[in-house]
């Protein structure tokens, strides 16, 4: 995971903890929390997301994709965390 920028590191964390959600939704979502994001930073993202295998994407109908995180996201996130937790001690 080393290799994705904190954006697409960002969009991995709201496509895993969300349920197959479409662009907009995810658009909403981390428009929410980090600001505005225009459509031609997140889809190329969302793209490179599916392009490295962390992110599978369907279709809701012929307009809407989805996005649902793939077991290598899943393993991704799960071996980043336990890298943060060897390096950060928020423990006092």
């Amino acid at each position: 995971m080393f290799e994705l920028t904190g954006f697409q590191r960002d969009l991995l964390y709201v496509i895993a903890g969300t349920e197959r959600p479409s662009g907009q939704e995810i658009k909403e979502i981390i428009s929410r929390d980090v600001g505005e994001v225009n459509h031609g930073r997140l889809y190329p993202n969302l793209d490179a997301l599916v392009e490295q295998g962390y992110v599978n994407k369907g279709q809701h109908d012929r307009r809407t994709n989805f996005y649902e995180i793939s077991e290598s996201g899943k393993t991704a996130i799960r071996e980043r965390r336990d890298w943060e937790n060897q390096h950060v001690d928020l423990s006092e």
